[in-house]
């Protein structure tokens, strides 16, 4: 994974800042918690942590035909750098890329079943030949049913798929079962004490250690699209009950190479990421979601110079940014930020679709509910 630069550093004050407001940003820090927790030695435990289990899981499953686990991707708040949580509620989110295992192949295919406002797929296993391959491995397609039995442990596609799609919920149960099974096996199993906490699609970890607050991670796992950044997602969104061969596409992986594209291009004391915090707590309690909030202020980072986004400007961007959302807000429209988005850095890959493709809306709900407007006004106006 790459290293993640996207930490703010401490602020330090020049002789052209008002005294002013510099006094408001202090009442706002101390109101609001606003301190960015300190993310980043926590986040780099929980990837060598993945990283130690990921390599017992490849030893301990070498002769099988379960999926290969890629290196893991930081993705959500706290790998950008900007948690609006307490410390104590942080969830670490780690993306476990899904790579087929010899002698399969994954095909994506859209959800004929899908009941969801989001891009649902399903990922088809199939078989391919090895005979060619100088493979310690009998071929599924060209061997007997018989010999196979007698000389090969089982296909992906009779252990975690059902029917002919790879299963969420048997993945998830599956990497569950070898967590709470291996947890001896990683040198971190000496410091810390492992809780596998109930999910039905990803693996859900509490780490506490003796006098320390306790560590919370979360894997999900996902199937990368091509070569893209965009990936399919174990996650569901919000409380959905999803069928368990439902997978939900994913920018995470793009917005958290955003994030660090920003860090790298951003003046040092660059004030974005107490930006997304500040307007996190005021929206707390409020209709608006938190992805809302961050395609928003995503936007704004390629609308306004990020020379402009120097630490003695945050009230200034704060105001920006709370006015464009009360825009969309009134235009019932939030355009999704990696659809037909001409400002999209080049570092970023997206599938050659999306940047033809017309944005998704994602207030589309107020477009179709008025009294949904009705009540996201008032909640601006309370504010």
């Amino acid at each position: 994974p790459e290293v993640d630069n996207s930490e703010e550093p401490e602020r330090e004050e020049s002789e052209e800042e008002n005294p002013a407001e510099i006094s408001m940003i202090s009442i706002f820090s101390r109101r609001f918690q606003l301190s960015v927790p300190k993310l980043a030695p926590r986040r780099q435990v929980v990837q060598e942590l993945l990283s130690d289990l990921l390599s017992v899981c490849h030893k301990l499953f070498s002769d099988s035909f379960f999926p290969v686990l890629e290196p893991v991707i930081g993705v959500g708040s706290a790998c950008e750098g900007w948690s609006p949580q307490k410390e104590e509620d942080i969830v670490y989110c780690m993306f476990v890329p899904l790579k087929p295992p010899p002698g399969h192949t994954f095909h994506l295919e859209p959800d004929t079943m899908d009941v969801t406002p989001h891009v649902s797929m399903r990922v088809r296993v199939e078989l391919v030949c090895t005979c060619s391959e100088k493979q310690n491995m009998l071929c599924f397609l060209h061997h007997s049913e018989e010999e196979l039995k007698r000389n090969q442990v089982a296909s992906l596609l009779h252990t975690l798929c059902t029917g002919p799609y790879l299963d969420v919920e048997k993945i998830a149960l599956w990497f569950q079962t070898f967590v709470i099974s291996a947890w001896s096996a990683v040198p971190q199993s000496c410091y810390y004490d492992v809780q596998v906490l109930p999910s039905s699609r990803s693996c859900r970890m509490k780490l506490t250690k003796a006098s320390e607050i306790s560590l919370f991670v979360e894997t999900i796992f996902s199937v990368q699209q091509g070569d893209s950044d965009i990936f399919l997602s174990s996650h569901p969104t919000e409380a959905q009950l999803l069928p368990s061969t439902t997978w939900l596409e994913s920018y995470a992986v793009a917005e958290a190479k955003f994030f660090r594209h920003v860090a790298r291009q951003a003046p040092p004391n660059s004030c974005h990421l107490k930006c997304l915090r500040l307007c996190a707590r005021l929206l707390e309690g409020t209709s608006f979601s938190v992805y809302a909030l961050k395609t928003t202020v995503m936007h704004l980072l390629t609308l306004i110079p990020l020379s402009e986004w120097q630490y003695k400007y945050l009230l200034l961007r704060v105001d920006d940014t709370m006015r464009y959302l009360h825009c969309c807000v009134e235009e019932k429209r939030l355009k999704h930020f990696f659809f037909g988005n001409e400002d999209m850095p080049e570092e970023i890959s997206l599938p050659p679709a999306f940047q033809t493709a017309q944005p998704h809306n994602l207030f589309q709900h107020l477009a179709q509910d008025p009294a949904a407007q009705t009540k996201a006004l008032q909640e601006f106006d309370e504010l």
